[in-house]
């Protein structure tokens, strides 16, 4: 007889994982313990050596679904304790935590079933839940994670739910969130003016629904607007309440079959939407409509995650907008009293519940990209799962960007990338960053001794990690904006460098002080050489030609020599450029985007970012020509001039303006080519990270690394955290580290 000694780290708590061992210890006929702790789960085992072993081999085989098991260490020892029974044990406090915390997770197939049957017990019950589902992040105050310390601590468990949880072979086994109509949370249903209404409060909000009623629902980490998406005029109204003029709205269908009927869906895509992290998938629509919803080739499709969210579909309703309840660029709502508040004139009904959110976490938000996700935004069912990194040491802060911002927190092997957080535009979404960072390093047990941040002088962010590192008199490490992005990709893919990096976003601080944004880099963690770029456009009015892309064509048109007469404003504009009034230089491919489309007239003023960029995407048609392409110069820039003039010929010509956008994007795939044949030629590099928010357009996607490919390059994107500005901090992270490592 000997004693084992088992210490499991990952992601093994609010996972069914106590449970699941219970139950192989029994089925092996062993005796001792286990129990959460602040760095993961401790056993003690005993029996004899050949059986400790068989138990050790299959325990990560057999493991929940959910559970993800980073390292288990087995020490055996001859001092027995004699054990005679197997218990889990009260949950221990330790002075250094390293356990980590599952996401939130969608309503699995047993308590969908349960929840759809009449005689059970939780028929019809929105907070059903098990190991195997539910809340976890968005609930958790603090760690070990036991239901003391989560939200569900304001509902004592009934005398049958205090059985469920204390037996062995039911599957709510030590489930956390575990609850009924008896003891649990209870949902709500209010008028337009706050006033608690009689009745059914889901039934109340289905007939609300159904008679064209714009509702706000409480859902896992915030709220959504919801209303039928079959009628175009509910959704003209909730874009006018909601100020959210042409924004795409997401959708959720009641099943993948139903998201059929108007997406194209590939098994890949379908495997995502039905996965247990549910993001929001953007499909290709059938057929061009639902214009009311997005104006794209694309519409954000998520499929149901909560049972509330069944219950609210019932067995009439396909589809719904549901939207995330906040005001103008501020975060997501997700207290009852202050949706009441807020939402006056925006919802006419409120489907609310008594359970707290603590964490506000939007829906994720994904492409499907070569078989897996493609982040546009990392969020619910992802957060707060760490991204291991290879080499990664120390305890660091990340401050992110301005737009989309995000934080990440690392400790020796793991990264903790945020949640969604929006852009820190206003004090509402600068308050989130910061709590959700103390938060963070709270649950993490992390006290930064580095932070890094972006260059840029303005933002919020490096404000926030000035202030904090004066303050605390921590070491601040300032990071250019598309090294940073470079960084993300590398570490997003486990590589070291040296790299030759595509970096094309919109806006970034440049080293030099100027805006860059269609960059050739080629560098490491420890430092980069600007290779290649696009000729800086002038920018009329500065961050105004953003918005006004009408600016941007001006710019590029006046730039190349073409015709501008006639042109709204064009006298005032000319001025300017001649002078160099207001005129800042942009090497941003963002806005050579934004141009492009406004040149085309497919938009000349933008009612968010990127949508010049996204409708010229939308209007592209199939074609294999391409522009001139012009490079010259050090850093090696593309000179646009000549493909400008070309693409105003073809337009003279009567070409269709989705050949004339499709040559373009063909033609900025070429120059990528290009200055990647260059860089490669000059250094031996032949490893290629794509990374900015540009790199959203999969029609680029799905050509660009291909192309370079054949040319035999090996080519690596973004997987696991965003290709836009969220996906930054994790770069600026890497690099603050190897830089205290050299320094």
């Amino acid at each position: 007889m000997e004693r084992a000694l088992i210490s499991i780290h990952g992601i093994v708590q609010g996972v069914g994982f106590r449970p699941f061992i219970h139950r192989l210890v029994s089925q092996y006929g062993l005796c001792g313990f286990i129990k959460n702790t602040s760095s993961g789960v401790e056993l003690e085992l005993e029996g004899d050596r050949e059986t400790l072993e068989r138990f050790a081999a299959e325990l990560p085989r057999r493991a929940p679904k959910l559970a993800v098991i980073e390292s288990m260490d087995i020490r055996y020892t001859g001092e027995l304790a004699g054990f005679t029974d197997f218990q889990i044990r009260k949950s221990k406090t330790e002075e250094f935590r390293n356990t980590l915390i599952s996401p939130d997770i969608c309503i699995c197939d047993d308590c969908l079933r349960e929840l759809r049957d009449k005689k059970d017990r939780r028929y019809r019950y929105p907070f059903i839940n098990c190991t195997n589902c539910g809340p976890r992040f968005t609930i958790i105050k603090d760690v070990p994670y036991d239901r003391a310390k989560t939200s569900m601590s304001a509902f004592p468990m009934c005398p049958d739910c205090d059985r469920e949880y204390h037996d062995i072979e039911n599957r709510r086994y030590h489930a956390q969130p575990d609850c009924c109509p008896d003891c649990g949370p209870r949902v709500f249903f209010l008028d337009a003016e706050g006033r608690e209404q009689p009745g059914d409060a889901i039934e109340l909000a289905r007939q609300a629904l159904k008679s064209g009623k714009i509702i706000a629902v409480k859902g896992l980490g915030g709220m959504h607007l919801a209303c039928r998406c079959d009628d175009e005029e509910i959704a003209k109204t909730l874009r006018r309440r909601k100020q959210r003029d042409e924004k795409p709205f997401a959708i959720m269908c009641r099943d993948a079959e139903t998201a059929k009927q108007i997406c194209l869906v590939s098994p890949e895509e379908e495997a995502i939407l039905t996965g247990f992290r549910r993001p929001i998938v953007l499909l290709e629509k059938r057929q061009p409509g639902l214009y009311h919803i997005s104006e794209n080739r694309t519409v954000g499709v998520m499929l149901p995650y909560t049972p509330l969210h069944y219950l609210l579909f019932g067995d009439d309703m396909d589809m719904l907008i549901m939207t995330s309840a906040n005001l103008s660029d501020t975060p997501i709502m997700f207290k009852n009293a202050e949706a009441v508040e807020k939402l006056r004139g925006i919802a006419d009904g409120f489907l609310l519940h008594d359970r707290e959110i603590q964490t506000r976490c939007d829906d994720s938000l994904c492409w499907v990209l070569d078989g897996g996700e493609y982040q546009a935004r990392r969020s619910r069912g992802y957060v707060p799962f760490p991204v291991k990194v290879p080499g990664s040491r120390g305890m660091v802060l990340a401050c992110g960007a301005e737009q989309k911002a995000s934080f990440c927190l690392s400790k020796e092997d793991y990264v903790f990338p945020s949640q969604h957080i929006g852009d820190l535009k206003n004090m509402e979404t600068f308050e989130n960053y910061r709590q959700q960072i103390a938060h963070f390093q709270r649950l993490f047990d992390i006290e930064p001794r580095l932070i890094a941040c972006d260059m840029h002088p303005d933002y919020l962010s490096t404000a926030y990690a000035e202030e904090r590192g004066a303050r605390n008199g921590i070491n601040v490490i300032q990071v250019q904006h598309h090294h940073a992005h470079m960084a993300s990709c590398m570490a997003d893919n486990g590589l070291t460098g040296p790299v030759i990096g595509l970096i094309w976003d919109g806006t970034g601080y440049g080293s030099d002080g100027t805006i860059w944004g269609g960059e050739c880099l080629m560098g490491d963690y420890q430092g980069f050489r600007r290779f290649g770029s696009i000729r800086p456009i002038p920018l009329p009015g500065g961050d105004r030609a953003v918005k006004e892309t009408d600016r941007v064509a001006f710019s590029l048109l006046y730039q190349a020599g073409c015709d501008v007469s006639g042109m709204e404003n064009g006298g005032m504009y000319a001025q300017m450029l001649e002078k160099g009034l207001n005129c800042p230089l942009s090497s941003g491919m963002g806005r050579l985007f934004d141009g492009a489309a406004a040149i085309l007239n497919i938009k000349t003023r933008c009612s968010y970012e990127g949508q010049g960029a996204v409708l010229l995407e939308a209007a592209a048609l199939e074609d294999e020509g391409e522009y001139p392409v012009v490079l010259e110069g050090e850093p090696l820039r593309f000179d646009w001039r000549p493909m400008i003039r070309a693409m105003v010929g073809d337009r003279e010509r009567g070409t269709e303006t989705g050949f004339i956008a499709a040559r373009f994007m063909n033609t900025l795939v070429r120059v990528g080519m290009e200055q990647c044949i260059a860089a490669r030629r000059e250094s031996g590099i032949n490893d290629v990270v794509l990374s900015g928010g540009s790199f959203q357009n999969m029609y680029m996607m799905k050509r660009l690394p291909k192309a370079l490919e054949k040319l035999g390059f090996r080519v690596w994107h973004h997987r696991r955290v965003s290709t836009n500005d969220e996906g930054i901090s994790l770069g600026q992270l890497m690099i603050a580290q190897h830089c205290a490592e050299k320094s």
